[in-house]
């Protein structure tokens, strides 16, 4: 009917409106630019300026197809990395354009597999609103580049209007192969979903007459796409260590090896679930939880909810087991105990609201058509107008109903006030130990700082480490603090690396300094 039409037309138009607004409200003011988003931002700056992957020795720490889309972005705009005031700001309008996106492609792949649209607005809702979503989203990170392509990549093989109700093209398959194969060179973890991926790819076709060619290509179109990585390190001589030399003690001195960071990766570990201390802990319950209880409850008992639903339905709603499975996949990877950082949570968000929507979307289906819509939207009301969910609006410590920190508050104001006193009372050619928060606004905008560089390359880059500063603490100019930096060097210091970076620090008087709640920037001089 038309009119079903053009509502489901308006509900998207109204998904993809919350989602630019929340996501793009405050977004170049709050969260605190942070290292990770500075790496990306100089990695694409190498790109454009250098036609290189990395400005620094790159050691295939990460497959570059993140960095080199935000390359991509910045080539089309009219004054590249400063057209939205400075480097990290420009990558962050790519990633409201990215959220944007995502939210389309989760509205849809959650409309098709519940056929449901008021579940689908309540999955792109949650996406939109959660606050654990918007603080890590706004960032400049892989994470949030590798969850747009594991969506295309479900679109594509999710059907028409329903998953199970129209035919699915060979081309659909192959560009559904094509889409996961850039998730994975963006963001290795992607590996997790493919199972995922498969199955739903599989019980898509089941029945059909191109099955196999189906299967096949998209095997093929997703395999040839990671293969470009191996082939790129073939070409460098750079794919085996020396010697075929595995020992994680003893690193290969002559040249960097794909083969042999993957091994070391495989290989690093900070603590399994079952470890109170590990940082899935850490993270969960310091970091994740208190941004946004809800989705991380309610998205794993609905994720609980809908394989067991899937699993007694004896075949006959699969799809619960899939979007099921899609979290769960990757929150085995996240409690398997291995290296981790704060904003690995990123993936997890969009699955676990898809299944929240799809949980709904059984729940409705029992209530008259025409109220189907009313419990999501009066749930979703609850959550925007009740401070005591915290979605939009808290309650502060005066008692007062306050908008929340991410559309009032603003950090990052003070970190260009750090750049600012740099570029007006530090000669360019100063020799500068900074966080690579600011690398692409020293190094791109004049005057250049040419020998800024950031801590853990000054520590590990034998080009920068004994080359320029000769590992002599004397040889540092200034030392440009970011916020938690010094823990940050301490916690790398485990080889002695940063030692005589320290041994700087401790040698330096403070020349600027601003600190507010628990941000605290600094520069400070170095006394020889």
């Amino acid at each position: 009917m038309r009119w079903r039409t053009l509502l489901d037309r308006l509900l998207l138009v109204v998904s993809l409106i919350s989602g630019a607004v929340a996501h793009g409200y405050n977004l170049f003011n709050y969260p605190l630019y942070i290292t990770d988003e500075g790496i990306y931002i100089q990695q694409a700056w190498s790109v454009l300026r250098e036609a290189r992957l990395s400005p620094y020795t790159y050691f295939y720490d990460h497959a570059p197809a993140g960095w080199l889309l935000i390359a991509s972005w910045v080539a089309l705009l009219p004054s590249q990395f400063e057209t939205f005031g400075n480097a990290i700001d420009t990558g962050r309008a790519l990633m409201l354009v990215v959220h944007v996106v995502s939210t389309f492609l989760l509205y849809s792949v959650t409309a098709r597999l519940s056929g449901s649209k008021p579940g689908a607005l309540l999955a792109a809702f949650l996406f939109n609103l959660s606050p654990l979503a918007i603080f890590y989203q706004r960032q400049v990170l892989l994470d949030n580049l590798m969850v747009i392509w594991v969506l295309v990549a479900l679109y594509l093989i999710s059907g028409g209007t329903h998953w199970r109700n129209s035919d699915m093209r060979i081309v659909s398959a192959i560009l559904s192969g094509l889409a996961f194969g850039v998730a994975v060179l963006t963001k290795e973890n992607a590996v997790f979903f493919a199972p995922v991926v498969g199955y739903l790819l599989v019980k898509r076709l089941e029945g059909r007459m191109n099955y196999r060619f189906s299967a096949g290509f998209w095997s093929f179109s997703a395999i040839s796409t990671i293969s470009l990585y191996f082939l790129y390190a073939t070409l460098k001589d750079e794919l085996f260590p020396s010697g075929f030399s595995f020992d994680l003690n003893n690193p290969p001195a002559d040249h960097v090896s794909l083969l042999y960071t993957i091994w070391w990766q495989l290989h690093r570990s900070q603590g399994s679930i079952l470890d109170t201390s590990s940082p899935v802990w850490q993270f969960s319950l310091g970091a994740w939880l208190p941004k946004d209880t809800f989705i991380l409850v309610a998205g794993a008992a609905a994720a609980i909810a809908n394989l067991t639903i899937g699993m007694l339905s004896r075949g006959r709603w699969r799809q619960g087991v899939i979007v099921a499975a899609l979290a769960l996949s990757y929150g085995i990877y996240l409690a398997r105990g291995s290296q981790m950082l704060e904003f690995y949570v990123i993936p997890l968000l969009p699955f676990l609201a898809m299944n929240i929507g799809l949980l709904a979307a059984v729940l409705v289906s029992r209530l008259p058509l025409l109220l189907r819509g009313l419990p999501v939207v009066a749930f979703m009301g609850v959550f925007l107008v009740n401070p005591a969910w915290g979605y939009v609006l808290v309650v502060d410590q005066f008692g007062h109903v306050v908008p929340h920190d991410l559309y009032k508050l603003d950090q990052t104001s003070m970190q260009a006030e750090q750049l600012q006193w740099i570029r007006q009372h530090i000669p360019p050619d100063a020799k500068l130990i900074i966080d690579d928060d600011m690398w692409a606004d020293l190094h791109d905008s004049r005057p250049y700082y040419k020998w800024a560089h950031s801590h853990y390359k000054a520590a590990s880059d034998p080009d920068v480490r004994d080359k320029l500063f000769g590992k002599d603490w004397r040889n540092i100019d200034y030392i440009v603090m970011s916020n938690k930096m010094r823990s940050a060097m301490v916690l790398n210091n485990g080889d002695g690396g940063e030692t005589w970076i320290l041994q700087a620090l401790d040698h330096s008087k403070p020349v600027w300094s601003v600190e507010h709640g628990d941000v605290k920037l600094e520069i400070d001089q170095v006394t020889k």
